[in-house]
């Protein structure tokens, strides 16, 4: 009877261990950001919560091999560069267990920082499902500019159905499937821990 105790409680133990072990690795993120996306156009009126967690900033050496795949073979080069990156963070929104994150990026700003970052798959919204053209849009793209000294001028957008392309001046601009939403009131979880 003493030993089925014994390893009752060792099995409780272990569990226990995993589960703060599990819970240390959730509460890992270096940056964790909530916002409200509100529609624009076509979508005006609509809105939801998103959530941003970024484990860890891209490196200058995978920001290099994103611009060297998009010089060599456009946006369906980059797709399959972000495709082989190992996820740097999450975004959630409401009924998805989330997307990946493959790049994120972190730029200084004379009020705060900007905050980039990339999915290597379109976000979805009941609209654009089912549609062939939307495949063609691979990308999720989003900035988050935070600002310090303001927290209620922080801004952001979100193209949950983009691709990048060169346009007629040389400069990368994104092509979108459907018209971007705006982030509003930020909340950077990160600073508040500070």
């Amino acid at each position: 009877m003493n030993l089925d105790f014994n390893l009752v409680r060792t099995a409780r133990c272990a569990l226990l261990v995993m589960i703060l072990g599990i819970t240390s690795c959730a509460f890992g993120q270096i940056e964790t950001i909530d916002a409200r996306a509100r529609g624009t156009s076509t979508q005006m009126g609509k809105d939801f919560d998103v959530r941003v967690s970024i484990d860890r900033f891209s490196t200058a050496e995978e920001r290099a091999a994103l611009k060297a795949a998009f010089q060599k073979g456009g946006n369906d080069e980059l797709f399959t560069a972000l495709s082989k990156m190992k996820e740097v963070g999450r975004i959630r929104i409401p009924s998805t267990t989330g997307y990946s994150l493959a790049y994120a990026r972190s730029i200084p700003t004379p009020t705060g920082r900007k905050i980039r970052f990339v999915t290597n798959r379109p976000i979805t919204f009941a609209e654009s499902r089912n549609m062939a053209r939307s495949q063609q849009y691979s990308l999720t793209c989003g900035e988050i500019e935070i600002n310090d000294q303001d927290k209620d001028k922080s801004t952001g957008v979100l193209y949950p159905a983009a691709k990048l392309k060169v346009n007629k001046d040389g400069d990368l601009e994104f092509e979108l499937f459907q018209n971007p939403w705006r982030l509003t009131n930020i909340i950077d979880w990160t600073a508040k821990g500070k």
